[in-house]
């Protein structure tokens, strides 16, 4: 079992940057894919980025790509996002997650939520 726990989150303004990290406890963390999701009000949750347990396999949404981030350093038992060019329509709570499989891209898939860490994007 893994626990998470998001930071990072805040207001910025439109065009700005933020890293987001995720940390999980346990010590089979680099057993586990891991991924980025959101939920605006209102909508649902969404998927925004995953990665494979080593690293070097990373799926994006299409609304993020070219603008966010996705990685993860094992030793450290963390992942990250690093935001850019921030829109106000990226504003919304940003959740990690994980599962001990294959990297995956939506919400179903995960077994290992956080507990969210809000995005405001400012226009």
């Amino acid at each position: 079992q893994v626990q998470l726990v998001e930071s990072g989150g805040g207001l910025v303004q439109a065009g700005g940057s933020l890293r987001l990290s995720c940390a999980a406890s346990g010590r089979t963390f680099g057993s586990y894919a891991m991924g980025w999701f959101r939920q605006a009000p209102g909508k649902e949750r969404e998927f925004v980025a995953s990665i494979n347990w080593r690293g070097w396999n990373t799926y994006y949404a299409d609304s993020v790509k070219g603008r966010f981030t996705i990685s993860r350093d094992n030793a450290k038992n963390t992942m990250y996002l690093q935001m850019n060019s921030l829109k106000p329509e990226d504003t919304a709570v940003y959740y990690c997650a994980a599962r001990q499989s294959t990297v995956a891209v939506t919400t179903t898939q995960y077994n290992y939520w956080g507990q969210g860490t809000q995005v405001t994007v400012s226009s």
